[in-house]
């Protein structure tokens, strides 16, 4: 189950700054939380799109928690680093994970003897805070300027055009595999540590395109540097005005049935005491499902989402292990 900013328009306004979020147990011990400084661990290199939204969400916690909240990137692996780094943390509340779909559901199944952690029960959910959209982008003087026209020069050398992506086995990657797959088109993989160096040979002419969520090209885009062609979405992304006339996968490629979207969520080391992931999940959720937390994100190609409870997070990233399963078998990949 999840909850939009309209259903929860009260909560930041009745949820307080708060020194202290968990009430004491008794009148000798208080659990005083938090009590120090918060870390969140993104398992990106800086300056990617999901750094971005954790450096956003860090910078709007703070005044809610009370303390201060550093972000602390531990890129590679496809995430997993940062991801068994926050999972082996002391489970007290004051480390969190911003973690990804391709974290939590998909790189059990390509990482099937080296992924070091299981994210079902090394890590506890939160909430769920952002969706992206996967977009193809292009140099702005690039000659391909459609869809079909990337398509077409594929076919035509295979493997000659190149695809940088954020990772192996990142949404990234998954997308341009599966469009491939539905196209018969033969596109060069270039993974890198993350969407930003991607982005800058991206830029300096290194590669030919990008398939990625699109929030850390967008300044790019609106200067003109960059054009994008395809959103990898079923459906236009219509909220950001610069993308509303990028058509989405069911108008490309009709019958495909591709409409590759990330999500992510905050998670903490599993062992975290309830009364504090219940904290830190109303605390998040009186940040996200708030005017001015959407209207920084939307305008970068991400929508706002909440999780009704930490729970029912859960219960959604269990739903998605088999859709990740799915999309890894398709692409062929493993990183073991």
């Amino acid at each position: 189950m999840t909850i939009r900013r309209r259903a929860l328009l009260g909560t930041a306004a009745t949820f307080p700054a708060l020194p202290a979020l968990v009430a004491p147990r008794d009148a000798r011990a208080q659990d005083i939380f938090p009590s120090r400084t918060l870390r969140l661990v993104v398992p990106f290199a800086p300056g990617g799109s999901v750094d971005m939204t954790g450096r956003l969400m860090a910078q709007m916690l703070q005044p809610v928690l009370g303390q201060t909240l550093v972000v602390d990137n531990r890129g590679g692996a496809g995430g997993n680093l940062g991801a068994a780094e926050a999972a082996r943390s002391e489970p007290d509340g004051h480390t969190m994970l911003l973690a990804s779909a391709s974290i939590l559901a998909a790189n059990k199944f390509l990482y099937t003897k080296s992924m070091p952690i299981d994210p079902m029960t090394d890590l506890a959910p939160v909430t769920r805070v952002t969706t992206g959209t996967v977009f193809m982008t292009v140099k702005a003087d690039s000659p391909y300027r459609t869809f079909q026209d990337v398509i077409a020069a594929a076919k035509k050398d295979p493997g000659g055009l190149t695809m940088g992506s954020s990772g192996t086995g990142t949404i990234s990657h998954l997308t341009i595999s599966k469009v491939c797959r539905a196209t018969g088109a033969d596109i060069t993989h270039v993974p890198y540590r993350g969407g930003a160096p991607a982005l800058q040979d991206l830029l300096a002419g290194n590669i030919d395109m990008m398939f990625d969520v699109i929030p850390l090209a967008m300044a790019h885009v609106r200067e003109g540097r960059l054009r994008v062609l395809a959103a990898a979405s079923a459906e236009r992304v219509t909220y950001v005005p610069e993308l509303r006339d990028v058509p989405g996968m069911k108008e490309l490629l009709p019958g495909a049935g591709i409409d590759m979207q990330s999500w992510y969520g905050i998670n903490v080391p599993a062992g975290t005491p309830e009364n504090r992931i219940a904290a830190l999940h109303k605390a998040i959720v009186s940040v996200v499902d708030t005017a001015e937390f959407r209207e920084k994100m939307e305008p970068n190609g991400f929508t706002t989402i909440v999780d009704a409870s930490p729970s029912a997070y859960g219960a959604y990233t269990r739903s998605q292990e088999a859709v990740w399963k799915a999309l890894v078998a398709e692409s062929g990949a493993s990183l073991d």
